[in-house]
């Protein structure tokens, strides 16, 4: 029998296949595993919260962290939403394993992809640009132990770069150039691939891509999070048929900014301002 939960807010019984998937993140970056859920998943309803006004995570302590994260979770569950990605990975590396044992909703994280990036490195030898929440986790420690064997790791703590992309500098000349002063000592050991440890840069692969060596490679996991969250809805027989999807966007900080990263995706949306 297919499960039935009541929506409070609508007053009518709706199915799991027609609740949203929820999303969350400290800002606009979780907005790049939002387009690629929706590329996947044409058919879902989804729910983004951009927590700007505290961005970025990646500088604030663990209790911190979850406490923003548990506050992102409860709005998301007054959505209705069948399933919680947390789009960041400096929320994921510290909250993830608290938010999955006080909440029955499924939750998917998102870590550094390092284990591909090892898996296909031929100079051994690959760089991690993370926020220091992300790198200084027990979650990135063990995924780096159990899926680097053999592998020089090169760490670099992107400080700043989420304040650039957030404020608009993105594809500036400032980042540009505080992006050659992170990436040269990695250059300088001989990274082959390089591991975007954060849901904010992939906004910097067009830069990115001007400063590295052809031979390198960009490495991000939004395409893993869409599959694991379309076999996640499989699993549960929470995947909706064919309708007409949308989608809110929801932040609670500068709303223009906000509206223009999300621009930057051609689907139908409605960014809204929200004091969450």
């Amino acid at each position: 029998m297919e499960t039935v939960f009541l929506c409070p807010a609508m007053r009518k019984f709706v199915t799991m296949n027609e609740q949203p998937i929820g999303l969350f993140d400290s800002g606009v970056g979780g907005l790049t595993i939002w387009a690629e859920v929706v590329k996947l998943l044409p058919y879902e309803d989804t729910v983004y919260l951009a927590d700007t006004k505290n961005s970025p995570y990646g500088q604030k302590y663990r209790d911190t962290i979850i406490e923003l994260s548990v506050k992102n979770t409860e709005r998301l569950l007054q959505e209705e939403c069948k399933i919680i990605v947390v789009a960041c990975n400096t929320a994921t590396t510290n909250a993830i394993d608290y938010l999955r044992a006080n909440y029955e909703i499924p939750f998917i994280g998102i870590e550094p992809a390092i284990k591909p990036a090892a898996l296909n490195s031929t100079s051994k030898t690959v760089g991690v640009l993370a926020t220091k929440g992300t790198l200084s986790s027990e979650l990135f420690h063990h995924t780096a132990t159990n899926h680097a064997a053999g592998i020089t790791i090169i760490e670099k703590e992107g400080k700043g770069l989420v304040e650039m992309i957030e404020s608009g500098k993105g594809h500036s000349l400032e980042t540009r150039q505080h992006l050659k002063e992170l990436l040269q000592p990695m250059l300088d050991q001989g990274i082959d691939h390089l591991v975007l440890g954060c849901t904010h840069y992939p906004f910097l692969i067009p830069v990115l891509r001007e400063i590295l060596p052809a031979g390198v490679t960009i490495v991000d996991c939004g395409q893993a999070i869409a599959r694991q969250t379309r076999n996640i809805l499989e699993s549960i027989r929470g995947l909706r048929g064919e309708n007409t999807a949308r989608h809110r966007i929801i932040g609670n900080g500068d709303l223009e900014l906000l509206t223009q990263f999300a621009g930057i995706y051609p689907k139908e949306k409605i960014v809204e301002y929200e004091d969450f």
